[in-house]
């Protein structure tokens, strides 16, 4: 199966969020999306990016756009996640990997060693028209979401 691609029709997704009800790509239609994954809740990375998307949210929806991230842990989790460090994000939860896979994005990692499937850290853009606009493959979190915020202004 062919990774997604720049000018690629975004994969559809309708998943459960944070505090109840659920986000899609179609209720979002006409506006800029941001969609990110990341492997874990309150892990330090995931943290810590969690934290620069929600601290630019005004920014972002200034520039007209949505941001959501999307890991494989529960709703449950996601609720707690998003309380303890005052995440103002939409956070989805993929628990069956479904849209993680339709973006091509559990793969194998390795750690120490051992080899393992995970989450790879990606961002992406995805435009009014649904279309992949931009990607970002294996994020570093420093810096991230300024980038990305650059992107949608850019749009």
């Amino acid at each position: 199966m062919a990774d997604l691609d720049v000018g690629d029709l975004a994969p559809q997704f309708d998943l459960p969020r944070d505090g109840g009800g659920s986000v899609s790509l179609a209720a979002s239609s006409g506006k800029p999306i941001v969609l990110y994954f990341y492997p874990q809740d309150d892990t330090t990375s995931c943290t810590q990016e969690a934290i620069s998307f929600s601290q630019l949210k005004p920014e972002f929806e200034k520039a007209g756009a949505v941001v959501i991230g999307l890991s494989p842990d529960p709703v449950k989790k996601r609720d707690k996640f998003k309380s303890k460090y005052n995440l103002t994000i939409d956070l989805a939860a993929d628990e069956e990997r479904k849209v993680i896979e339709a973006y091509h994005l559990w793969v194998e990692k390795s750690m120490y060693g051992r080899k393992y499937m995970g989450v790879e850290r990606a961002t992406f853009l995805i435009g009014r028209d649904g279309r992949i606009a931009r990607i970002w493959r294996k994020v570093r979190v420093k810096g991230h979401a300024e980038e990305v915020l650059e992107a949608v202004r850019a749009l």
